[in-house]
């Protein structure tokens, strides 16, 4: 397939362009950066500068072009995100960024879309000990700060799951992410700017970059439109546990360890997906319709693969 993606400079873009291109397919990335452009023509993909929130240049920008699918995989993230402020640019680009990537899509004739989607949407709190499947509610609102993040989460997936008749929309709640990003995040914790809270805490269900990219490749190629898929690995963990290994694979200094009500003081955002959130995500959707099953099933075989690959010396 020809396909066009928006976010192909990312981290997770990283890892999605070249198993796209090994799958056979022609990538076209959207990115805003002349020098991300560039480094996206090395790897023999095209690309295209624009803003994906200034509609009328999206538009001219991809003029011309044809394409049989767009990927959604945008966010604003740079950082682990602290505050509720940090998560607003990335709010926009899935609710205004989503609208004006569908009117691309149309321009470009593309028939299927897929957007990045979270398992925040299930909620900032203790959802039990039994997996969700797609099925359980989803973006609804409790009345609390983070229900901005519900909300834009919601309108990404309720806008192309009901694209219409000539798009095929898909939508794929990842775990979250790690693996990419390794020496950001040891890099932060070795400036004790990445704590970890004192006490218990909920489990987290993960995926690495590598598996998220695997599974979109496969929802490109074998995705039902107006479905939703699970993306997530078979060991959810906790932030402190997932934290600790990295420390422990980077050979870094163990994160600081801090009570939990200082941390939301500081970062009351992080402080919610750290200590509030309880969850488990059932994959089997996904490994049942687009035959994927993850490579590495759990955060310590994809931290000791990521080591590997770094030489055996830390990242």
């Amino acid at each position: 397939m020809k396909v066009l993606l928006a976010g192909a400079s990312g981290t997770l873009g990283h890892f999605l362009v070249p198993q796209l291109m090994a799958a056979g397919h022609e990538v076209t990335g959207v990115t805003r950066f002349a020098l991300a452009a560039e480094r996206l023509r090395k790897t023999g993909a095209r690309a295209v500068l624009a803003d994906v929130l200034d509609r009328s240049a999206l538009l001219s920008a991809v003029e011309g072009l044809e394409a049989d699918a767009v990927v959604h995989e945008l966010t604003a993230l740079t950082k682990a995100p602290l505050g509720y402020d940090d998560l607003e640019p990335t709010n926009r680009l899935r609710e205004e960024g989503t609208r004006n990537l569908l009117d691309a899509a149309r321009q470009v004739g593309a028939g299927r879309f897929l957007t990045q989607s979270m398992f925040l949407g299930y909620g900032f709190r203790d959802l039990g000990p039994e997996p969700l499947t797609e099925d359980a509610p989803f973006g609804v609102p409790t009345g609390a700060k983070t229900d901005p993040v519900l909300a834009a989460l919601k309108s990404t997936e309720d806008q192309v799951l009901g694209a219409g008749p000539d798009i095929a929309g898909t939508a794929l709640r990842y775990g979250l992410f790690y693996g990419g990003d390794i020496e950001v995040i040891a890099g932060m914790m070795s400036r004790r700017r990445l704590p970890v809270p004192l006490g218990s805490a909920g489990k987290l269900p993960l995926v690495h970059h590598k598996d998220a990219a695997s599974a979109t490749v496969a929802a490109l190629e074998r995705g039902a439109g107006g479905r939703v898929y699970n993306i997530v690995d078979d060991t959810p963990a906790t932030w402190r546990e997932l934290m600790e290994e990295i420390s422990r694979t980077t050979r870094t200094p163990r994160p600081l360890v801090l009570p939990a009500g200082l941390i939301r003081l500081a970062a009351p955002y992080a402080a919610q997906v750290m200590t509030r959130i309880n969850m488990r995500v059932s994959n089997e959707r996904a490994r049942t319709e687009l035959d994927w099953t993850p490579h590495f099933p759990g955060y310590r075989q994809g931290l000791a693969a990521n080591m590997a690959t770094a030489g055996g010396h830390g990242i």
